[in-house]
């Protein structure tokens, strides 16, 4: 649908650009002559639309060959907006060229208008160059999980103002899933709060831990084994292009700790991608309990004496 309407409108650009064009070269006929005192402006006019469509059109050509490229999501996002952003700024620079015919007073006038706006658009203004440390710092990138100021979401769009994410866990949920909620900040939030990246660039995951309430009689060797199994299993399952020999790092590991009510925890610590720590955790229990309760003379849970 997007290379769609790429097409559609650099089909319309080249249109309207070589009627542009011809309107121009045609304004020199005899015929115009009794319009001579506004054939300068309807050239000038003519030729300063002819060049926004040629910027446009350049600009819809880059688009095109950013979106033949495999880039990364976030990364081709912000390619788009870069584009989007310079071709508005070569439109506006074409357009103070036609209404100023001295360059000089333009440029005088412009930086009025920018004193000015400077005062009374400063959170705008500081929201802009967050945006544009943004791209290139990349804190975040559309698609990424982050968490800012007790907001932690999906990154899903960055303006040029301000980042929109789709909440996770929030007022009504316990635990990472999608609260369905929007949260919209300036920009200009990350240059006084830090940002927590839950998406690394390299290795997707990070460690979570999940305990398991056992009574001080089980086998513990035993309840390790059962949940390193569980882990293991689907992790091969799930992320079967990271079991290799490379990443020995992201082996899970089994603690054991003892419960302020008196019974004792096994805590299986094991990586996950950020947007699946709920599920994962789920997959885990729902294996590594079957296998502990076919073994209930080595496995005692908590109840009664035995804590």
């Amino acid at each position: 649908m997007e290379n769609h309407n790429n097409k559609k409108w650099i089909a319309i650009y080249s249109i309207v650009a070589v009627v542009l064009i011809t309107v121009y070269y045609l304004l020199n006929l005899k015929i115009f002559e009794d319009w001579e005192k506004y054939i300068p402006f309807m050239k000038k006019l003519s030729l300063s639309l002819f060049s926004i469509c040629i910027i446009f059109l350049i600009s819809k050509f880059i688009v095109r060959l950013i979106n033949s490229q495999n880039h990364i999501e976030g990364d081709r996002y912000n390619l788009l907006r870069i584009v989007r952003f310079l071709a508005i700024v070569f439109s506006l620079i074409v357009v103070a060229s036609f209404l100023f015919q001295n360059l000089y007073a333009a440029a005088v006038s412009f930086g009025l208008i920018s004193l000015v706006l400077g005062f009374a658009l400063q959170a705008p203004i500081a929201s802009f160059i967050a945006w544009i440390y943004l791209v290139f710092r990349r804190s975040y990138l559309v698609g990424d999980r982050i968490q800012i100021k007790g907001f932690r979401g999906d990154v899903v769009e960055i303006n040029y103002l301000d980042t929109s994410i789709l909440e996770c866990s929030g007022d009504y949920l316990g635990n990472d899933r999608l609260s369905g909620r929007i949260i919209r900040f300036p920009n200009s939030l990350i240059l006084r709060e830090e940002i927590i990246n839950y998406s690394g660039p390299e290795i997707p995951f990070i460690w979570n831990e999940t305990p398991v309430q056992i009574a001080f009689t089980s086998d513990l060797q035993f309840v390790e084994n059962c949940l390193l199994e569980a882990t293991q299993k689907d992790f091969k399952e799930k992320y079967p292009q990271f079991v290799s020999e490379n990443y020995k790092n992201l082996e899970a590991t089994v603690y054991f700790r003892n419960n302020k009510f008196a019974w004792m925890e096994a805590v299986i610590s094991y990586p996950v991608e950020p947007k699946d720590t709920t599920g994962r955790r789920n997959r885990i229990l729902k294996y590594a309990l079957s296998l502990l309760n076919k073994a209930p003379e080595k496995v005692k849970f908590p109840e009664g004496n035995l804590r």
